[in-house]
């Protein structure tokens, strides 16, 4: 099974630019106007423009929001250097929302996008996550 990730934007340009530039991704294919492929990461991200206020799907009266928001899904990027990603994430444009912790697995931050959706910065120690893995 391949996984793909999507990350609904209403910048294209300006998401390209922070995704980019905070994570050192790489554009791929373009898809018209309203889409591009980002690579660099362990599976691809596309990009793709969605208007603000549009309905998502047709079961759902909620529409699309840039601002800051909540979602039970959401990006973890594994990093070497937690806080030279984070230093970079946050010169390209994201906003800190808790600083690192550490864990006996390892560091975490949780940061938001410019375009509201949340991600978070992680730094494996030791054995992550088998450190307190159990069974």
């Amino acid at each position: 099974m391949q996984l793909l990730v999507n990350i609904d934007v209403n910048d294209l340009a300006s998401a390209i630019s922070f995704y980019c530039g905070a994570f050192d991704l790489t554009v791929g294919r373009h898809f018209g106007a309203d889409g591009v492929e980002l690579l660099g990461a362990s599976s691809a991200i596309y990009l793709l423009v969605k208007a603000e206020g549009s309905t998502p799907s047709a079961s759902t009266s909620q529409k699309r929001t840039y601002e800051r928001h909540w979602c039970p899904v959401h990006l973890d990027f594994v990093v070497p250097d937690i806080d030279a990603a984070l230093q970079r994430a946050i010169s390209a444009g994201a906003t800190l929302e808790q600083p690192i912790q550490t864990s006996k697995w390892g560091k975490l931050a949780l940061l938001a996008d410019p375009f509201g959706h949340g991600f978070c910065l992680v730094q494996f120690l030791g054995k992550g996550y088998d450190e307190i893995a159990q069974g």
